[in-house]
């Protein structure tokens, strides 16, 4: 059975690949390694790991941090296979062939490239309601939801314990990170049941990518593109 581990690890040579030794010691084959961010002196990376039927998931644990400095963040199962790291610029190429696809591409990718639960694109309307413009196959219903947090400035990462949230949500742990998509009343909201929370430079990446869809959505049309869609 495969896990997504994230780690946090001393920033120093060589610390990953003593992860890795111990790792394997335990059993674990690791499928692939994905750095979500570097502070200073840490950096936090999300590991797939597969583990030899009999074996249980808390042998990584205890192998992670068997060494010294190593903390375990999360761990749950995961079926995606390989984490893609380059999975953003295909989005973005994506996008730029077929602009007027852009929120479909975007709700499609998030999901993946953030290993999360589902994405959706919420506008606010003149009536104080909200409308879906977009949403990730596994995306919930928001009939009813509301969400006070817009207009939203700034990419950020939401309180998940807020009023606003349905309690299926909290349920599920789910933890919520958002950002806006070219105007304040217009955002992505992600959704990652069961964790680990947004790391800060998870919500920067969130930002670049839908930075890029509000431009790619406001450039001008390509008369060729037009004529093929025509």
């Amino acid at each position: 059975m495969s896990y997504l581990l994230r780690l946090i690890v001393p920033d120093h040579p060589g610390m990953l690949g003593a992860v890795a030794t111990e790792l394997g010691h335990a059993g674990a084959d690791i499928i692939s390694v994905d750095i979500v961010e570097r502070g200073r002196g840490y950096a936090v990376d999300d590991l797939v790991v597969e583990l030899p039927p009999g074996r249980l998931p808390d042998s990584l644990i205890s192998a992670a941090t068997s060494i010294d400095g190593v903390s375990v963040e999360s761990i749950r199962p995961f079926s995606d296979g390989p984490l893609d790291t380059s999975r953003e610029l295909d989005v973005v190429e994506s996008m730029a062939e077929r602009p007027a696809d852009a929120l479909h591409a975007l709700t499609q990718a998030l999901p993946r490239i953030f290993r999360a639960g589902w994405a959706l694109v919420l506008a606010r309307t003149s009536s104080s309601g909200l409308l879906v413009d977009a949403a990730s196959p596994a995306a919930p219903e928001m009939s009813g939801v509301l969400a006070p947090w817009l207009p939203l400035a700034k990419a950020a990462v939401l309180d998940p314990e807020e009023p606003w949230v349905p309690a299926s949500w909290q349920n599920l742990g789910t933890e919520l990170a958002a950002a806006p998509l070219g105007t304040p009343d217009r955002a992505v909201l992600l959704g990652r049941p069961g964790g680990p929370a947004f790391r800060a430079g998870e919500v920067m990446r969130l930002a670049h990518l839908t930075g890029i869809t509000a431009t790619v959505m406001s450039a001008p049309a390509d008369p060729a593109e037009q004529a093929k869609q025509a």
